[in-house]
This record gives C-alpha cells, sequence and structure tokens, in this order.
C-alpha cells in the first residue's frame, strides 16, 4: 500500500499555478481510460538543497511545470506528497490519458527524465494501467 497527499503546489509561482490550473481537467474523464502511477523518491542531495535552489532546478533549469503544460490537457495529473508520512517514495505521481495520447504521455516522461532534476530521482516505479471500457 502506498499512501500519500496532495498539497499546495511548492515550486510554483502565482502565474504558473494559475495557468495550471486553467489548463488541468478533471480525473476521471471517460476518455482517458489509460493511466500510469509512477512513484518517486529522489536522493539525499535534493533534500539538502535549500528551497530556493530546488525551485531553480526545478523551474528555471527542468522547467517541469512548462513542460507539464504543453501536454495539458490531453494528460491530466496529480501529485501526491508522501515523504513527510515515512514512506519509501516521496511523490506518487497519477497520469491518465486517452489511448491516442499515449505517445504524448512518453514523450512527456521522456523529456521529464531528461532534465537536471531528474538527476535526482533515486528510484521510480512505473506501473501502466488500462480501465475497460
Amino acid at each position: 500500500m502506498l499512501r500519500g497527499f496532495t498539497s499546495n503546489v511548492r515550486y510554483a509561482t502565482r502565474s504558473e499555478i494559475a495557468s495550471l490550473k486553467a489548463a488541468q481537467p478533471a480525473l476521471g474523464r471517460l476518455e482517458a481510460i489509460h493511466a500510469a502511477l509512477i512513484p518517486i523518491r529522489k536522493n539525499q542531495a535534493w533534500w539538502e538543497l535549500a528551497q530556493d535552489e530546488r525551485r531553480r532546478i526545478f523551474e528555471e533549469t527542468s522547467r517541469h511545470t512548462a513542460v507539464g503544460l504543453e501536454y495539458l490537457p490531453a494528460v491530466a495529473r496529480r501529485l501526491h506528497h508522501s515523504r513527510d508520512l515515512g514512506e519509501p517514495f516521496d511523490f506518487l505521481t497519477w497520469f491518465e490519458f486517452a489511448p491516442e495520447h499515449s505517445a504524448a504521455f512518453d514523450e512527456l516522461l521522456a523529456r521529464l527524465r531528461a532534465t537536471e532534476e531528474w538527476r535526482y530521482v533515486e528510484r521510480e516505479v512505473e506501473v501502466r494501467l488500462v480501465r475497460a471500457s
């Protein structure tokens, strides 16, 4: 069992949050029968960085939010925080998309995994699901 909770967006500015809210579709759309759960744990070096240093890597260098926005509304997502609960992963990332957006989802993952931020990922597990229609 994995546990997590939703929280405020921790590294985004007010304008980035507004952009995300405007583009983010609701989860559970009928056409979004494909999903992926990706638990992620970052290494100790990430957590030893100051908040502003993590923000610089996350947004200014890796452009995490900007990249994600390019795939909305096709790929809906929700982040759950687990680190504060003492779980084995820091984050549980949940994505939903229609079958015709599978290639876009794969591209999104490839782009995120190629960033500076991803050098701090110690472990990830990718679980793909398809809901019976």
